[in-house]
């Protein structure tokens, strides 16, 4: 018989605790603390933001319950309502004419009903506000054609803003929806009739519900931008919870009343979030088809109906907006044009750069990280990095000063005898700058880790076996093979830049005007003519990426 040591129990207590020690330096490889450090950008502000409701203050909670909630409240439901519903039904009805039906100008529709993505919704609520206003050219050319007591509805309504959000983004809707019916093609439809169903019955039964997922993913990227919009319900002067945390912190000059609301607009996102995935559930969705498959040829009558519909739509959301933008430009553009443009559009095109080099350099971060370890701990850290995309910029603003706030009195505090200036971080580049990545991570994540994707083990294995390793494999191998996502990264960053409003708004240093900031101050006083030097060049700027978008979903 062996032996038994007598330090055998010490020993075996002592090997789990060195087991632990081990695994865990195993774990924290450089590639997944670094993945750590990009996830914190995010997690950082959510954190202190929810972390507010940790420390209530009677006096602000009091103040907010019984002037500001009960109307944001009602606000928010009907906002949100009214948007999922509208673009439901113009998403999901443009996607299957599109998608299923032949009818005319089917193949130009099919791209230029995306064009209203180009267009930020801000824009297109003051250019519907200058259009269709009491004293705009559509009613006062209505009260000259059919007398002064003609009655057209108010525009700068709750049904105004609705409809303008509604027309903006019902794009999002269109581009999944579409995606799916062309993956269904016919033959759901003809699996429906030959049980007997009719056409319609077969619509409503069969593809639909197969379609679901993506309409419910359309839907849910519409309710985000929704809740996360401030330009347009500022221009509208419809309180919700974005503007009410800006006039909180600018009007009030009250940071922990922005940071209260900020927490509920969290908590109600993340509630959104939770019953669009209890709606799903565990369900499994299969194309019954191929995208190539013939189209139904509609009759004459239905088709130019079908044709008109669609015309209408994209003339309502993008085809106006535009002309009546242009038309303003010329009328003003001699008086209105000057220095301040340059810098303007200097201060866009480098905050945007800046924003695009970070938000590229963290998601190949991420990445690359889940590229070399594909397990729970970093899917998570790549998960929770890219949920900034769902949080409102206002929010994001005020969970990143906050925190900066704190380290810039440590820092004046540290070198307080050496140093007597009143902020060192505070009202820096730097705090813009964190909240941008923040927000836009997940859109520069989701086309890097796509390109990364298609990259084989194969390959990888075949530059190990030529002596390619570690920094020398990312740099000959992944990085030239990853050369079109970053730059679709790269893109659709600089355009999510130019077009934000409320990070620009709340944290941009002083004299760091930019083009959606001069889009802003010119709105806020009413001065629509003035606002669309500044829009059009957004407009233009904005077409790119949705360029990119229809090569990719068209056929």
């Amino acid at each position: 018989m062996k032996k038994v040591p007598a330090n055998r129990h010490a020993l075996t207590q002592f090997l789990p605790a060195v087991g632990i020690r081990f695994s865990l330096r195993q774990f924290f490889t450089r590639w997944r603390l670094a993945a750590f450090l990009v996830s914190l950008i995010t997690l950082i502000p959510l954190l202190v933001v929810l972390l507010s409701l940790l420390s209530p203050e009677p006096e602000i909670w009091h103040h907010l319950r019984q002037y500001v909630l009960p109307d944001l409240l009602v606000n928010t439901f009907w906002l949100t309502l009214g948007v999922a519903c509208g673009t439901g039904l113009l998403g999901v009805s443009l996607a299957w004419v599109t998608a299923v039906c032949e009818f005319p100008g089917r193949r130009f529709f099919s791209w230029a009903l995306m064009l209203p993505l180009a267009m930020p919704a801000y824009v297109a609520a003051f250019v519907n506000i200058g259009l269709f206003d009491f004293t705009g050219p559509v009613q006062t050319a209505l009260r000259a054609w059919l007398g002064d007591g003609v009655w057209f509805p108010p525009i700068r309504s709750r049904g105004g803003v609705i409809l303008v959000m509604t027309l903006s983004l019902y794009p999002y809707v269109y581009l999944l929806a579409r995606n799916a019916f062309m993956t269904q093609g016919k033959r759901s439809l003809e699996a429906a009739q030959s049980l007997g169903l009719s056409r319609v019955a077969g619509f409503f039964r069969v593809a639909l519900p197969m379609a679901r997922p993506w309409i419910a993913a359309g839907i849910m990227l519409a309710l985000m931008e929704t809740l996360a919009d401030f330009g347009t319900v500022a221009v509208f002067n419809y309180d919700t919870f974005t503007t009410a945390i800006y006039k909180a912190w600018f009007g009030l000059f009250s940071l922990a009343a922005a940071s209260q609301l900020a927490s509920l607009l969290v908590l109600m996102v993340l509630l959104l979030v939770l019953l669009e995935q209890a709606w799903r559930g565990d369900k499994r969705y299969h194309a019954t088809g191929k995208s190539n498959q013939s189209r139904y040829t509609l009759k004459p009558l239905l088709a130019w109906g079908v044709g008109l519909y669609a015309g209408l739509i994209l003339v309502l959301a993008f085809a106006l907006p535009v002309t009546q933008l242009l038309v303003w430009c010329r009328e003003i553009f001699v008086e209105e044009f000057d220095s301040r443009y340059p810098v303007f559009v200097l201060h866009s095109v480098l905050l945007s750069s800046m924003a695009a080099l970070l938000v590229v350099a963290a998601a190949m971060i991420l990445a690359y990280s889940l590229r070399l370890y594909n397990d729970w701990p970093t899917r998570f850290f790549a998960r929770l990095s890219t949920l900034g995309y769902a949080i409102p910029g206002t929010v994001l603003a005020v969970g990143v000063f906050i925190p900066v706030a704190w380290l810039d009195n440590q820092l004046i505090a540290f070198f307080q005898p050496w140093f007597s200036g009143g902020a060192i971080l505070r009202g820096t580049l730097m705090v813009m700058l964190l909240a941008y990545v923040a927000r836009f991570l997940a859109p520069g994540f989701n086309a890097i880790d796509s390109a990364m994707q298609r990259i084989t083990r194969s390959q990888e294995e075949a530059a190990r076996g030529m002596g390619f390793t570690g920094w020398r494999l990312f740099t000959r191998v992944h990085l030239p093979l990853l050369r079109g996502g970053i730059f679709s990264a790269a893109m659709l960053v600089f355009v999510d830049v130019m077009k934000e409003m409320p990070i620009t708004l709340m944290t941009r240093p002083f004299g760091w005007d930019s083009l959606s900031v001069r889009v802003f101050e010119m709105t806020s006083e009413g001065q629509w003519e003035r606002a669309a030097l500044p829009a059009v060049a957004l407009v233009i700027v904005g077409l790119f990426p949705v360029i990119l978008l229809t090569r990719q979903s068209e056929h």
